[in-house]
């Protein structure tokens, strides 16, 4: 189970993590979880670049182990570096020393202040702890207000679209993939996606 819009009450309960940006300002902070991957993270990257977009890639280590090419052309096209653990963890039921030492492993290579937890999911303790393993520097944890859904093969690419299109805002931080698994709807919604909300004058800016 998911929610494509981030509710009220999670927001309450976990004030120190970031889930938008201001909404004074018409600007989205498109992000991709799961990377680097040959031809699909290719593809982001060269779509963004196509609308002059920005955005923030939250990387999984092992990830870039493979594909270190990418990972370089990522940093090299100007956009930010986030922290997705080495091994793709999910915290609620990975035991914290675990989970911290393999947060380490991956911060070892993106060296980021920016974290987002695989699946969203992150006790409080290993929240807390975050700030030591990045050895010192203020650690940002960054979740979403709204998710494309482009993982789950239950929907269509179409839905996927109208996720983003009808529930961004001004400051939305949006969830992408770029995973195989993902790649079908991402080829089809991340244009559309940019055209829309360029043409109601919007700028995508990375975190």
């Amino acid at each position: 189970m998911y929610l494509i819009k981030s509710p009220l009450l999670l927001k309450w309960y976990y004030p120190s993590l970031t889930w938008h940006k201001s909404r004074d300002q018409k600007v989205i902070y498109l992000t991709f979880d799961d990377g680097p991957i040959p031809d699909v993270t290719d593809f982001a990257l060269k779509t963004l670049k196509s609308f002059n977009a920005k955005a923030t890639f939250f990387c999984i280590g092992d990830n870039i182990h493979k594909h270190p090419d990418i990972f370089e052309k990522i940093k090299n096209d100007g956009h930010r570096i986030g922290n997705h653990t080495f091994n793709h963890l999910k915290g609620w039921k990975t035991p914290d020393e675990i989970y911290t030492k393999n947060f380490q492993k991956c911060q070892e290579i993106t060296n980021t202040n920016l974290f987002r937890p695989p699946y969203g999911k992150i006790s409080l303790f290993q929240a807390r702890h975050l700030r030591a393993a990045m050895k010192g520097r203020k650690p940002k944890v960054i979740m979403w207000d709204v998710l494309s859904a482009d993982f789950d093969k239950r929907i269509t690419k179409e839905q996927s679209l109208q996720f983003v299109i009808l529930r961004s805002l001004p400051g939305s931080i949006v969830v992408f993939h770029d995973s195989e698994k993902a790649s079908e709807k991402l080829y089809y919604a991340l244009p559309k996606v940019l055209h829309h909300f360029s043409k109601k004058g919007f700028r995508f800016l990375s975190l």
